[in-house]
């Protein structure tokens, strides 16, 4: 009773774990639960003869110390061969007709051994199979025969749930129902009430539950398949194109033989890949023909076509710019020329200008704008690659003409009249003083000119009053002003009056008056004051510094 109890609990939990195991699994399709090449199982059963018995006495059933194991190995997805292993052992059965048994003796046994087809479907996570098999049966009689080697044939069937974990390689399996046939002649032929002899044909219900360990994956005989491509799919003639065959289902046992064409340019095979030559080959789309073959038989052959485009060589392009874009005539500039080929063709350049001179150095150029006017200066640039295919650009120059330059003029300033003061005829008195502040504040505004300052005489006077009267003016500039002397040019000039012509030359300026000269003022004996000052600012004459001393300027005799 106990072992009837225990193995309908593994059964019951065998198929308590399906329902959860098909709700587990219900959304995943059959292709997430592959095939498999080999199954282990193992389980634990329950053997119940049936209308089997010897000389009147039947079998009894049995369920205890037993195991169900098989191994199984499968050529495809449905059809394997099965190998199956059974053992039931009974409790002291036979006890009660051999008193004198001993151990295993007194125990009613049943172990085979058989092999037979099998075959499945996988449903997903559920996987139903039957199986026939047929082999030898060792058991003994139900009345204390001994255990004796028979043949047998087992039938039937199960389902196997395969679980969600280790990667789907464990199994429940749920249940598996077989009805068990067995033959078997035991020794001393059998009479009324002898229990050592007769003859044993055993039918039975063996019902086991287990779990089955999955692996391997099994051979599938497909057709063959071929797929191709080409690279680069766009070209230029002469470019090479490698055409690339990738293959499913082949045997590895079997030598596979390539073969490929093309309807334009020089093909090259070399196993699954092939090399165009398109030199030559006028633009337009082109296909290459790629067949594979293991044998004779259509599904061991498969072929494939990939197309190709040859495109016409394109012209190149070319931009060109001037640096600077604006000059002043004489000035060079640089052309600048970029030019690129789309197929990378060797590049040849060339220039033209409406004005000035270019010189050409390939991708630069050098515009000489030397005696040009102004104006607009047009270039072109030009690319041509070894085809003859060209490109034009073009840039422009603006030209200004040279600046005329500007010729620094002498300006005359105020004149200093001496004709008031008749017994001091050579000072500069304080009418003369503002003509001088006058030439100092230009003197000043115009820090790189020079003064050239021109003493005259009257008819009636000695000649150097001329000179005295220059070396007058100066002195008040220099002392009072703060004029640089050498700043100063002191010259003489013509009889014409009593006065000092004052004549600013700036930078670049010339002063040329042949009327007039200089003089060297070492002999000019000069005589009184230079100018007129307050009496406030005066020094008595023994306390002032000599002329000389502070101005450079010889002083008055």
């Amino acid at each position: 009773m106990l072992r009837r109890t225990i193995l309908s609990s593994a059964i019951a939990l065998g198929l308590s774990l399906a329902p959860a195991a098909l709700s587990a699994q219900a959304p995943k399709s059959a292709s997430e639960y592959p095939d498999t090449h080999f199954e282990i199982y193992g389980g634990y059963g329950y053997l119940r003869p049936f209308n089997s018995a010897v000389n009147q006495i039947s079998y009894t059933p049995t369920s205890n110390l037993n195991a169900t194991a098989s191994v199984t190995g499968y050529f495809n997805h449905w059809f394997g061969v099965q190998v199956q292993g059974v053992y039931f052992s009974g409790s002291l059965e036979h006890y009660s007709f051999l008193p004198t048994c001993y151990g295993w003796q007194c125990d009613n046994h049943f172990t085979s051994a058989e092999a037979g087809p099998v075959v499945r479907w996988q449903l997903g996570p559920v996987v139903p199979f039957v199986h026939l098999l047929a082999g030898g049966v060792r058991a003994g009689g139900p009345a204390a025969q001994p255990i004796t080697w028979g043949t047998g044939v087992t039938g039937g069937g199960g389902v196997d749930l395969v679980l969600p974990f280790w990667n789907k390689h464990l199994a429940v399996r749920a249940v598996q129902a077989d009805v068990d046939y067995s033959h078997t002649h035991f020794p001393h032929p059998a009479v009324y009430n002898q229990t050592l002899g007769g003859v044993g044909d055993l039918k039975a219900v063996h019902l086991s539950g287990g779990l089955v360990y999955r692996f391997g994956a099994p051979e599938v005989s497909q057709s063959v398949m071929l797929g191709c491509t080409a690279e680069p799919v766009s070209i230029h003639p002469g470019d090479p194109v490698t055409v690339t065959g990738s293959t499913l289902y082949l045997n590895p046992r079997h030598k596979a033989d390539y073969t490929w064409t093309a309807n334009g340019g020089q093909v090259t095979s070399k196993g699954e890949t092939a090399t165009i030559d398109t030199t030559g080959l006028a633009p337009g789309q082109y296909t290459v023909s790629g067949h594979v073959s293991q044998g004779a038989r259509a599904s061991q052959q498969a072929s494939c076509v990939a197309p190709f485009t040859v495109k016409a060589f394109e012209p190149p392009t070319v931009t060109c710019s001037a640096n600077p874009s604006t000059v002043t005539s004489g000035t060079g500039v640089q052309i600048s020329t970029v030019g690129t080929s789309p197929q990378n063709r060797p590049l040849t350049y060339s220039y033209t200008t409406s004005a000035g001179q270019i010189t050409s150095n390939g991708t630069t150029a050098t515009l000489n704008t030397a005696g040009l006017g102004a104006t607009l200066i047009n270039i072109g640039c030009s690319a041509v690659d070894d085809l003859g295919q060209s490109a034009t650009a073009a840039t422009s120059v603006t030209v200004n003409a040279l600046p005329v330059p500007v010729i620094p003029q002498t300006q005359s300033l105020c004149s200093i009249a001496f004709s008031r003061d008749k017994r001091r005829p050579v000072r500069v008195d304080n009418e003369a003083k503002g003509c001088l502040d006058d030439v100092a504040l230009s003197m000043q505004q115009h820090t790189d000119a020079k003064l050239v300052m021109i003493g005259n005489a009257s008819p009636d006077e000695v000649p150097q009053s001329a000179a005295e009267r220059a070396m007058n003016a100066r002195q008040y500039l220099v002392q009072e002003k703060g004029i640089d002397p050498a700043r100063v040019e002191l010259r003489v000039g013509d009889t014409s009056g009593r006065t000092v012509n004052d004549v600013l030359v700036p930078a670049g300026a010339t002063f040329n008056d042949a009327n007039t000269q200089v003089f060297d003022e070492s002999t000019i004996k000069r005589h009184g004051q230079a100018y007129g000052t307050t009496s406030a600012g005066l020094k008595p004459l023994h306390k002032r510094k000599p002329m000389a001393a502070r101005t450079g300027i010889p002083p008055q005799q």
